[in-house]
């Protein structure tokens, strides 16, 4: 008898349970929730979107949402050209500031929204939607082909750098069975209604990877993304929220979103991601609109949001997100531990013994007693947190900030200028069985000028400053180590002797002149000469020049 044909996804439910790989969890859960007010929740009415009539009620829904909650614009100029992110590449590509080059990249994603207003009016506080009835405005930034492309050509690990999810009758579910995910499998899934999630695109994708890499420097915060590609009729994800800034960016086919507002005044803004959450606990949507190719969907963290697709069209989208644990209260975790550190070393009064009975009025169980006692330990309390202050070094505090984010940062993309002047573009090799045109080859006279505005930043830990850079950073996230000189000035030595003094284990070398690095960040984005390096000699200046050139910091003006 001729045996049954068995697809992937039908064999993946038949495994034993301790043999499927559970569902993902979000990286961070929410630990604890204070109650909810009553009038947060309400009864989510049920969306059927099989119908042409829905999918008129769905449109009809975005121009009725109140313009507080959420904004919807529609440029009043189509732009019907096919090639817009390649042309808009090609022309940043000719600025030589990168600060320019961010700024100019953000602007073209929310096109027509100008960037002040958005940051104003916008940013952390509402949803927007852009409607552009052009779906080729995004087109060349990823597509299902080059989707298809990675599963054939790259190394995509399930749980790594896919996800296999479902959504079915109120229950998520990952389908990522072990091991390398191939095309077989993986679009075999996708026949029987799963829906695909490319974690980390910008490693296999150079487009994605350009646009990341440009758009971190523009936030000062990593850029990441993630590419859903969903089948039609189905949803991939339960509703919940993220502890991003997120921008939809629909590519292909058309999705049903629907999102909400945070269901308290504690889940504004919050530090962690939420779990998935049920209908009935979500309240209405404050904006129900169907997404297509070319359209933006904006929506700050902490909003609650689901997409589904329609019977008739698959969708293709990408998430770029940023802002992730970039709040003042992340910055106050690295400033305050230290600034009490430092108060108890240099103030006496921080280091004075507690009250000997104060626990007997003071912790929850006395929370109710009305003791004097109490107001005057609390005074004590407020005193010692503003004299707190006095010992907070917060330049200190934003360098380990700015230390954390330059190791999240993707390598830049570079330009072909920015190549050809780079350690990347140095013409040596090996030609007719000799090595040629090996070494720098620069002299006083050699103009050079940092690569980007925020490939490198110098860095204080309290005990020495380090010069740290993201231009040999991996595109796959902190699979190398934070990259780092270490500049100590009292060290009495030329700099070509550096080389003997190269530490592997920490990818430390030992530079002498903090301000002749200074000057190359202040000096950006002019190329300045070696020769006015503000070095003791000219050796010394060659030698910087050459170090900060081979570690792909500094490149050489074009002639």
């Amino acid at each position: 008898m001729e045996r049954k044909h068995m697809s992937a996804f039908s064999v993946y439910q038949t495994l034993p349970t301790e043999l499927k790989s559970p569902p993902k969890k979000r990286s961070l859960q929410v630990a604890s929730k204070k109650k909810k007010r009553e009038n947060d929740i309400g009864n989510v009415n049920n969306v059927n979107v099989a119908t042409q009539r829905k999918k008129k009620k769905i449109k009809a829904k975005n121009h009725a949402a109140e313009a507080s909650i959420q904004e919807i614009v529609e440029p009043e100029c189509v732009n019907t050209g096919e090639q817009a992110l390649n042309e808009v590449l090609a022309e940043l590509a000719q600025m030589n500031n990168s600060k320019e080059r961010a700024s100019t990249l953000f602007q073209w994603l929310i096109d027509p929204i100008p960037t002040k207003a958005f940051f104003r009016e916008t940013w952390e506080k509402k949803p927007v939607l852009v409607q552009r009835k052009n779906p080729h405005y995004y087109k060349g930034l990823f597509s299902t082909e080059e989707f298809d492309r990675i599963l054939r050509q790259e190394d995509v690990k399930y749980g790594v750098n896919l996800d296999v999810t479902s959504y079915t009758d109120g229950k998520r579910q990952t389908h990522n069975p072990p091991g390398r995910a191939l095309p077989y499998t993986v679009w075999d899934f996708y026949e029987n209604g799963c829906s695909l999630r490319m974690l980390n695109p910008q490693a296999f994708s150079s487009t994605v990877w350009n646009v990341l890499s440009i758009l971190q420097e523009y936030f000062a915060s990593m850029a990441g993304a993630n590419v859903y590609l969903t089948p039609p009729g189905t949803q991939g994800f339960a509703p919940h929220y993220d502890d991003i800034e997120a921008f939809v960016i629909q590519l292909e086919g058309k999705k049903h979103w629907r999102v909400y507002n945070p269901r308290s005044d504690d889940e504004v803004l919050p530090v962690l991601s939420s779990p998935n959450f049920d209908q009935a606990e979500i309240g209405k949507p404050i904006l129900e609109v169907l997404l297509e190719a070319g359209d933006l969907l904006y929506f700050p963290r902490g909003f609650i949001h689901q997409g589904d697709c329609l019977p008739d069209a698959h969708s293709l989208h990408i998430t770029v997100s940023s802002y992730q644990k970039n709040s003042w209260g992340d910055l106050l975790q690295k400033m305050v531990p230290t600034a009490l550190e430092i108060a108890m070393e240099e103030d006496v009064e921080f280091r004075q013994g507690l009250p000997l009975d104060y626990l007997s009025y003071m912790g929850v169980q006395n929370s109710d007693k009305d003791d004097p006692r109490r107001a005057k330990f609390f005074s004590k309390i407020d005193n010692l947190m503003n004299k707190l202050r006095n010992f907070a070094a917060v330049d200190a505090a934003v360098d380990v900030k700015a230390r954390d984010f330059l190791h999240d940062c993707l390598p830049p993309k570079l330009t072909a200028e920015e190549a050809a002047g780079s350690v990347r573009g140095a013409p040596a090799r090996w030609e007719d069985g000799s090595v040629r045109d090996a070494g720098a080859y620069i002299t006083s006279q050699t103009r050079v000028g940092l690569l980007r505005a925020g490939c490198a930043r110098l860095c204080s830990d309290g005990d020495a400053v380090h010069l740290y850079y993201t231009t040999d950073n991996s595109r796959v996230y902190h699979k190398e180590e934070p990259k780092s000189f270490e500049i100590k000035p009292e060290v009495d030595m030329g700099l070509f002797l550096l080389s003997t003094f190269f530490k592997s284990s920490k990818n430390l070398f030992v530079l002498q002149y903090t301000d002749a690095v200074e000057f190359l960040i202040h000096s950006y984005p002019k190329f300045v000469s070696v020769g006015s390096f503000p070095c003791d000699s000219a050796q010394e200046k060659i030698s910087l020049a050459k170090l900060l050139f081979q570690k792909g910091v500094i490149q050489k003006e074009s002639a």
